[in-house]
């Protein structure tokens, strides 16, 4: 780390004298060494501050009044921190313990509460909390704002900083202070970390004779497979139409949204397209392939402001080839592109490096995606019926007391998209 620091020094030292001696000749063309300046401007600018950064880190080192807040890795992991927030809430430095743990996350398994968490009004909000999880059995919800974690205040605390908070071993405690979406009620909840097991399809059913049910509770490696199989299962008992649920689901893998997404377009049609910052070349849109389709059937998709990312990729797409019709709430509106860069010491940067945008050139990031039916679902409705799904679903998983007044709760969005399926139905049988 110190010839690292001592390279970068003497480099902006060496290349400053060098690119001021430069200068433009009298021709009209410009002499090599005008364009040499004209293609270093950049890398002059950045030696230059590359040099106070390194002044001030070795002043730091030197003066500082605690020493062991100042090795060389403390320093530089510091301002790798700051430079990441400083660009967006979704931009992070991830030290080697957070960079293992984004890549555990995509494997199923984790300790934690439960919660996937995400930046709104300049707050820590939770995009969604996972089924079966403490933070989903404690009743937090989607929207909800984070003001403290263990009594001190998320004010100005990244999201890479409130993670490695909030996750811990299994059986540990932590207490935070949630803000209630809507009401803006403060509440206090502690939770127990446990293992997070997250199963990516749930709920197979049929709800009406020919209608079937199937949820999507995140975007993982396997969700595809999982999808196709449960698919699979349906039309063996006369699936005749689908609703598909991404309620609170906060997203994942951009492979599996797009293998998601597959299933149900035909072949070349568009999926979802990124753009850069200004003057890059953007990749060409992503399509599906067409090597399985499940396209014989109506459709209505479920979302919410819980649905995020990848749900709102698959949403985006599907409303827009009007292959299904989508009904409940505006989604959440995260769909901004992170790309991973490994570090040497197995740390990494996580870089937004574009933005989403629908088949027909929709934005998706901070805007969310605009269901066809608008049907609001108040967050205390809400909660009642995840709790009885969740015990019809796994009975016993949900203590007694909490299922007190849930078996009343109506799920209106879940209504209308089985209503909106058995008018396509009847249409289709008179056509």
């Amino acid at each position: 780390m110190k010839r690292l620091l001592l390279f970068l020094l003497l480099a902006a030292g060496a290349a400053l004298p060098a690119c001021r001696t430069a200068s433009p000749s009298a021709a009209a063309s410009p002499s090599p060494a005008q364009a040499v300046t004209n293609q270093v401007s950049d890398d002059e600018e950045a030696y230059r501050e590359i040099r106070l950064l390194t002044a001030a880190i070795l002043q730091i080192r030197k003066g500082y009044v605690d020493e062991n807040k100042t090795t060389y890795k403390k320093l530089v992991y510091g301002a790798l921190h700051g430079m990441l927030d400083s660009l967006d809430p979704h931009s992070q430095f991830l030290e080697p313990q957070a960079y293992q743990q984004i890549k555990d996350d995509t494997t199923g398994e984790f300790s934690g509460i439960g919660i996937v968490i995400g930046s709104r009004d300049r707050m820590l909000a939770v995009i969604a909390p996972i089924e079966e999880s403490p933070a989903f059995k404690a009743g937090v919800q989607a929207g909800d704002k984070i003001a403290e974690i263990d009594g001190q205040s998320s004010e100005g605390l990244s999201l890479n900083d409130a993670i490695k908070k909030l996750r811990g071993p299994k059986g540990s405690v932590v207490k935070i202070k949630l803000i209630r979406a809507g009401s803006g009620d403060f509440r206090t909840v502690e939770l127990t970390r446990d293992i997070i097991k997250v199963s990516s399809v749930k709920g197979t059913r049929f709800i009406e004779p020919g209608i079937g049910y199937v949820r999507i509770t995140q975007f993982s490696e396997s969700v595809t497979d999982d999808l196709d199989a449960q698919l699979q299962k349906l039309q063996k008992q006369d699936l005749k139409a689908l609703v598909l649920d991404l309620r609170n689901n906060p997203g994942g893998l951009l492979t599996a949204a797009i293998g998601v997404s597959e299933l149900f377009l035909e072949k070349g049609q568009v999926i979802v397209s990124t753009r850069g910052r200004k003057g890059t070349d953007n990749p060409p849109p992503v399509t599906a392939l067409g090597r399985k389709n499940y396209a014989g059937f109506p459709m209505a998709i479920l979302i919410n402001g819980g649905s995020a990312s990848a749900s709102e990729i698959v949403s985006g797409a599907l409303q827009d080839h009007k292959r299904a019709v989508l009904v409940g709430e505006t989604s959440f509106g995260k769909a901004s592109v992170q790309s991973l860069f490994p570090l040497d010491d197995q740390s990494a940067v996580r870089l937004t490096t574009a933005h989403y945008y629908t088949p027909s050139g929709r934005m998706i990031h901070e805007v969310g995606i605009q269901p066809d039916i608008i049907s609001p679902l108040p967050p205390e409705v809400w909660q009642k019926v995840q709790l009885r799904r969740l015990n019809e679903e796994t009975p016993g998983s949900v203590d007694a007391k909490l299922l007190e007044g849930t078996e009343n709760a109506r799920d209106l969005q879940l209504e209308r998209a089985v209503d909106l399926l058995k008018g396509i139905l009847v249409f289709q049988e008179k056509r």
